[in-house]
Formats: C-alpha cells, structure tokens, sequence
C-alpha cells in the first residue's frame, strides 16, 4: 500500500527544504536562493543552491536535485518510504497505519526477525573476542597494528573453538531452528544435527549501508582451512549487491570510493584516515556492485593486490565500472602486496601519493596488453595494435576515443605508430566487426561521457524553467505552446502536469517532483527547473524569450513532419496548422511581451 499524494504533500509542505538542508549544509543567503558546497560531490567553489519558492534544490556543478525528499533520500540512502518516515516524525505529522497483507506482512516479520537475529549474533561475537578464550583473536588484530577504536568502530570479534556456543546462545533467546537455519549462521547434517558456521575464527560483521547486521566473515584462527570464510547468501545478505565498509564510506563525502580486496584492507585504509574504502565480500565486482557505487561517487580508485590475480580483477572490474557509467583508476601499490602492507611500511602520506598517481583505467588496460605480446618483433607489436584498437572501439563517445587514440601513440611512438596508423587500424575494424564476446554496448544513459545537450533540448529546459519560476508568463505561453510541442517524452511528461497545475490554479515543481520514483528522472526533471541563462535588459528577456518560443515550436514542427503517415489526412491537417501557427508566431514575435518578475 502506498500512503496518499494528499499526505505526501502535507509531509512535504511542513518540511521547509531550507530549514531541512540546513542541518546538513551551511546555506549562505543570495538574492532569492540560499547557496553552499555541495553534499555529493567534491567542490571548493558553492554551487549548490536551495530555491524557498520553489522548495527545490540543485547543484549546477554535478546536476543532483529534487525536493525535500530527494534530499533526504540520496544523502541518507533512504527509500522514499524512510525518508517520509524521518519527515513525516520531523513534522511532526501521524502517519497512518499501512494495512499488510497476510503474505507480506510474514514476510517483513521473518526479514525483521533475521535482522535481529544477525544483531544478537555481532554482539556475541564483540564479547567473546573480550573473554579469556577470545585473547589470541584480539592479539592477532591487535598485532595486524589495529587500535581499539578500530576494533570497536568495525565492531569486530571471535566465534569460539566450540561448535555450538551461538547456536546455545540464540536458542536461549527462543528462536526457532527453522528461523536460525534461515539465517547462515549454521550448518546442519544428520551427525551433528545444527552446529555453528563461525568457530575457532575472527569476525568481520557485514553492515548494509543503514548500519544492519546483514552477514559476517570470519578469519580462522591458526591453520585451518578455509582461511576466509563467509555468510551464505540469505534473505537479508546478497554479496553482489553489498560492499563492505560502504555504510562509513558513503559518509566520507570524498568524491571517489577506494575499492579493494578485503576486510583487513578495507580496516587498515580506514584506521590510516581513508575512510572511503570498500572492499566485494569475497566475490568478483559484479553490475550489482557498480550500480550501488554509482549511487554514491562517479570515480572509483581500484586497488586490488598487486599479483596476478589482483591484476586479473582490476581488468574484470574496468569494464562493469564503465559499464555502469562510473570512471576509474587503477593505483600500483609495488613493491607492496596490498594496501595493509604498503601503510605499514611506507606509511599515510606515500599512500596518498599513490592514489594521487592512479593510472587511467583505459591506458592501464592498454599498458597490460602490452605484456602479452613480444613488443621487440614486429608481429607482436602488430598484435598489440590490434588490440589496442579493439579497446577503442568499445568507447561510443568520438572525441574521447580521438583522445585515447592520441595517448597511445604518446605512450608507444617508439614503435613507429601514428595517430593516422592507429585510426584507420581501429575503422578497419569497425567494418569488419568486432567480436562480440570483446564488444561492450554501453547502456542507455550510462557513458560516464555526458550526451553534449542540444540547442533544442536547452530552449525546452528553459521554457519549463521560467514557467514554474514566472507563473504569470503561463498566459501568453498557452497562446502558442501546449505540451505535445516538447518534443522530448520527459519533457512532455512535466509539461503536462505543469500545464494542469496551471488550470488548476498551483503551479508547484516540488510537489510535481513527488510523482517521479527513479533516481535518474528525479535528477532531470529538477535540472528542468534550473536552466539558466544571463538576461540583464528588459530587450533581452524578450528577445530571449521569442527565440526560445519559435525554437520550440520548429523543433515541433520538425517532429510532426518526420512522423506523420502520408495517408492520415488528419495527421496533414496537423502538420499544415502547425506549419501555419509557426509563420504566425515569426510575424508576432516583436508582440510577445512578458515579464521575468
């Protein structure tokens, strides 16, 4: 069930976004917005405005925007219904009581009860690690060069050697064995009946990025076999969907994630001051993963072991980051084996410099390639440039490809190639067709290259913006425009609920914001009501203004002509008043008199 629009609203009303943000950002007042540094991305320079009239945020250096909801959700990572929650009790607004029903409500009953059964489990384990039996664990990470703070701030701890301790411990606190077999924390067979997975180990508790208990890793303690070991995959614990240490990084604000091997890295880096390193829970990066990074940063720093392997992982993670449209860099940690072992030699500040010297991902590939063929023969090299080209190929965007193409050539003169060599190598290949096991089609959307904005994407944009910030402009803008004239489908969407809101005596963006789920649309639709443009003259705000007007109106004409089926004589008729209401609006267009006030 999902609570009205009417209490959506009256959540939303009684949260003023200024007051809101301001607990989470130093706003500064100028002219009729409120600005500071923004919260999602890294700047020096205020960009980041909030709009009282609007009740709307954006920032016009990383695009992010929304309303007092969007705020809410994408800086504490809360669901649209949490972030109502939190507002709703900021409010001080009652929500009502959402009726369940029987199937779903088991359900929220039985994730509830796995939560806690995982949060009993973390503080059992916190306390042995304090007990007599639990001193070799704590002097194994004490001597892995871990504080206190640390221990207590990842809320580490020791399964003891006996096989049925927390299995005890649970049962005490009436669980079912039904219950406690759903939540990996034992095993069964027909012998030992129920015992328990973690014994004889360090453990390393797994948190979702709201601070839950969702699984654990343990370290044996000795010799034993598998040295690492962790959760199954349950109701609550997805490993491709999770990162570990993710719940402090996204904290961090920095404006790149760390992403590394494992929990000692991850802890280590923290302890170091790199609060913004993440590891995969003993799994190879997946689409799930990139996607959750995506959600917090655009940049990921990739720090993997410096052997074979690590190697082979940062090459598999490349392209899923990319994929996702999440940029990244690859850091080269030799002589060391890992970041643990590099801060402990060589300490903080050279690891900074490390990170600061990360290689680009694509040159890494490249420079990678160039190991697995005989670079002093001629065949090899010509092996290399084929590959090469084939990595090219897999970037859509033209100039950063040109711009890749040019490195290469930089990097490899030596050999005698030239940009013009290795182009027409790389169109070569375009005609004949990669294989398409080597081709990787970005999703929509999803080119870390942002799609350059059209002229007539800007006019829309514009016109939508001084709708909601103009109102009164809404009379002569009807006279000439409705919304089948915004040709792009997102565009048109908003235009038609502005257009109702209009009639319905509210114009009122923020509350316009509420019918949109998807992070990405949110995002947009508040960049439509922030486009902007420096108008100081009365003659320029009207020129500005029938500029964009007959701009929109041929891009609309343009469209209907594209599509329009030669037999539908109603489609003609369409298309030959539109063409008319054009030459209408050319002949006025020194009439059209509106005010930006």
């Amino acid at each position: 069930m999902r609570y009205s629009d009417d209490i959506i609203e009256e959540v939303r009303m009684k949260n003023d976004i200024v007051d809101v943000i301001s607990q989470y950002v130093r706003l500064t007042r100028r002219g009729s917005s409120y600005f500071g540094l923004c919260p999602f991305h890294n700047e020096k320079t205020p960009s980041f405005s909030v709009t009282p009239s609007k009740q709307m945020y954006y920032c016009f250096g990383c695009g992010a925007g929304g309303n007092v909801y969007n705020f809410v959700m994408q800086y504490e990572n809360y669901s649209f219904g949490e972030a109502l929650s939190h507002l709703a009790e900021r409010a001080g607004v009652e929500l009502p009581k959402i009726e369940y029903s029987k199937e779903a409500r088991a359900k929220a009953e039985k994730r509830a009860a796995l939560l806690e059964i995982n949060k009993k489990a973390a503080q059992y384990f916190y306390y042995q690690l304090r007990r007599e039996g639990g001193k070799n664990a704590h002097d194994y990470l004490t001597g892995r060069g871990l504080s206190e703070e640390t221990i207590r701030k990842f809320g580490l701890g020791y399964s003891d050697k006996y096989s049925d301790d927390l299995y005890k411990y649970l049962k005490s606190q009436n669980y079912s064995d039904e219950l406690l077999r759903e939540s990996g924390l034992f095993n069964v067979d027909e012998r030992q009946g129920m015992y328990d997975k973690f014994w004889n180990r360090v453990i390393f508790p797994i948190m979702d990025v709201n601070n839950r208990v969702i699984g654990f890793g343990g370290r044996v303690m000795g010799d034993g076999k598998p040295k690492y070991l962790n959760s199954p995959e349950t109701r609550i614990f997805d490993k491709s969907r999770n990162l570990y240490g993710l719940n402090i990084a996204r904290t961090t604000r920095k404006n790149y994630l760390i992403l590394c091997e494992g929990y000692m890295d991850v802890i280590s880096m923290h302890q170091a001051g790199f609060t913004n390193a993440v590891a995969s829970l003993g799994t190879a990066l997946t689409s799930g993963h990139a996607s959750l990074v995506k959600r917090y940063t655009q940049e990921v720093l990739l720090l993997y072991d410096s052997d074979e392997a690590g190697v082979k992982a940062a090459l598999r993670a490349i392209p899923i980051l990319r994929e996702a449209g999440v940029n990244s860099r690859v850091v080269n940690l030799r002589p060391h084996k890992d970041p643990d072992e590099f801060i402990k030699a060589e300490g903080a500040e050279a690891f900074e410099k490390r990170l600061e010297a990360a290689t680009d991902s694509f040159m890494f590939r490249v420079s990678i390639a160039s190991g697995d063929f005989p670079m002093d023969e001629p065949q090899g090299q010509n092996r290399f440039f084929e590959r090469c080209a084939q990595y090219l190929l897999e970037l859509s965007d033209e100039l950063e490809r040109n711009l890749y193409i040019e490195a290469i050539v930089k990097e490899y003169r030596r050999y005698g190639i030239s940009v013009e060599d290795l182009r027409k190598r790389v169109n070569t290949l375009a005609l004949k067709g990669t294989p398409a096991e080597k081709r990787i089609q970005p999703k929509s959307g999803g080119s870390p290259m942002r799609k350059k904005e059209s002229a007539a994407d800007k006019s829309q944009k514009l016109m939508l913006t001084w709708l909601v910030t103009y109102p009164a402009i809404f009379d002569t803008v009807e006279k000439y425009l409705s919304p089948s004239d915004f040709v792009v489908p997102l565009y048109k969407e908003v235009a038609e609920m502005l257009w109702k809101q209009h009639e319905e005596g509210d114009v009122n963006p923020a509350r316009l914001l509420n019918a949109f789920t998807d992070s990405e649309e949110q995002k947009e639709v508040a960049s439509l009501f922030n486009a902007t443009i420096h108008l100081e003259t009365k003659e320029e705000q009207q020129r500005a203004f029938s500029d964009t007007l007959i701009r929109i109106k041929q891009e609309s004409l343009a469209e209907k002509n594209k599509n329009w089926d030669p037999a539908d004589m109603g489609a003609l008729q369409e298309l030959v008043k539109a063409k008319k209401d054009l030459e209408e609006l050319g002949r006025k267009r020194q009439q059209l008199h509106i005010s930006f006030e």
